[in-house]
């Protein structure tokens, strides 16, 4: 690290002393290996700290500066449309302030117990990072295979854990792909087999409905399917 400089009012320049700098002269006095240890793990905690000091600075920075994320695209199925922020879309609209800022980001999945969880990961130029997670079952909805379920989630994740890390707003409420998939519900027979493995594990039907935040069984959402089987598979062991 550079010395840095400090400036008393009637006072010439003066050098202040940084962990970097005592090192320096404790090499130079030749101070034993116990001091230079401790020196050099004063410089690695200084140098943390300025690089978190330099991730808060540099957020704040984004958050003045950065507009509210318009919606980019259109998506229209079986009588359903809504307009969402892509991936896409955002990263157009914010890659080129994150990068004068010095901020970088990445995404991290991990696929454990039936959920996927996304963790996204925003990292400034001198080192210091932030996370955050989500986890999701994969989207059972319409006709996706195994590998287009959890391709779906892991995007609806990787977007809301951006938005979330770096505090981004889109134009108004998301009217997205998982708000529209929340109308499709379960079958008839599927609700019977609910109904049936809620009465055989002896679970509470009326905390079951308020879990799921519906009125009713046949209002179970098919992306939430599997996961009220796998809470009731554990109810019964």
């Amino acid at each position: 690290m550079s010395t840095q400089l400090a400036k008393n009012d009637n006072q010439p320049m003066a050098a202040v002393a940084t962990p970097a700098t005592l090192l320096q002269m404790a090499i130079e006095g030749g101070a034993d290996l116990d001091r230079l240890e401790r020196l050099m793990t004063m410089q690695t905690t200084w140098e943390a700290n300025e690089a978190k000091k330099s991730y808060t600075a540099a957020m704040s920075q984004f958050s003045a500066e950065c507009p509210t994320i318009e919606k980019t695209e259109t998506v229209q199925f079986s009588g359903t449309r809504y307009t969402h922020a892509s991936i896409a879309g955002t990263l157009e609209q914010i890659r080129g302030l994150m990068a004068e800022n010095g901020l970088s980001h990445s995404w991290r999945v991990n696929q454990e117990n039936g959920g996927i969880t996304v963790t996204c990961y925003v990292k400034h130029v001198l080192g210091h990072q932030e996370r955050t997670s989500m986890t999701a079952p994969p989207d059972g909805s319409g006709k996706k295979n195994q590998i287009q379920q959890i391709a779906s989630t892991v995007t609806y994740l990787e977007r809301y854990t951006l938005f979330a890390i770096l505090g981004l707003a889109s134009a108004d409420q998301d009217d997205d792909a998982v708000s529209a998939v929340s109308v499709q519900y379960i079958t008839e027979n599927q609700a019977a087999d609910i109904e049936a493995l809620i009465s055989e594990v002896g679970a509470d039907k009326q905390a079951f409905l308020k879990h799921f935040k519906i009125e009713s069984i046949l209002t179970l959402s098919t992306q939430a399917l599997s996961m009220a089987l796998d809470m009731l598979d554990r109810k019964r062991k």
